[in-house]
């Protein structure tokens, strides 16, 4: 239990900075309450857990190849400059204020969180960080401690989107929809800063290779 309980804070920890999925979130809470910003942490949490499961079958080994890193980082610039163009395109419609009928569907959200997670960003600091300590709990003979570990961290990071969510949406019921529309915009404005972070890191990652 205190394995477990470990873990849940680390996953709790590393789920406190800002990153391109809080931003996503934050924005579809705004813009349409708790469940459609959870329904996107769900979506990125899809991809943590893939990762775990690729982790547990030797992923590290590819995507810490230099080929495969230069695809990655492109195609997560491409995701971000394409959420964050979206948002900014489409800030003022899909807003639901408190008591409105929702325009835009949940899986539209997820989908949302799952692009935005496919992002080298995210898949480097799984290999990076969480690689070390999932490898360092795997035991061919004894799988569990590796569940654990990987449940725990997945748990941490699932309390962190609810109490983050439960924030947004307590404060959104005091903004108005103009409010609501510029928050979106500047969240698409972060979004694509990230993505010319990720083209700047492509175009390093081309030159290391030539």
């Amino acid at each position: 239990m205190a394995l477990f309980i470990t873990y849940v804070l680390l996953g709790f920890s590393i789920a406190l900075p800002v990153g391109t999925i809080t931003v996503e979130m934050t924005k579809q809470g705004l813009k349409n309450g708790f469940m459609h910003g959870w329904i996107v942490g769900l979506g990125g949490m899809t991809i943590d857990l893939l990762l775990i499961i690729g982790l547990y079958f030797g992923l590290a080994s590819v995507l810490s190849l230099p080929v495969v890193q230069v695809i990655m980082w492109l195609i997560g610039a491409i995701f971000l400059c394409y959420v964050g163009y979206d948002s900014i395109k489409n800030a003022d419609h899909d807003i639901a204020l408190e008591g409105e009928k929702k325009t835009k569907t949940l899986f539209s959200s997820y989908k949302n969180g799952l692009l935005v997670a496919v992002s080298p960003g995210n898949l480097v600091f799984w290999v990076s960080v969480f690689g070390t300590v999932l490898a360092s709990s795997f035991d061919r003979s004894n799988t569990s401690q590796f569940l654990i570990v990987g449940l725990g961290i997945l748990l941490g990071i699932l309390i962190h989107d609810l109490g983050l969510m439960t924030l947004v949406a307590t404060t959104r019921k005091a903004m108005n929809r103009t409010a609501i529309k510029w928050v979106t915009i500047s969240a698409g404005m972060v979004l694509i800063g990230f993505s010319v972070y990720f083209l700047y890191e492509f175009v390093l990652s081309i030159q290391k290779i030539l």
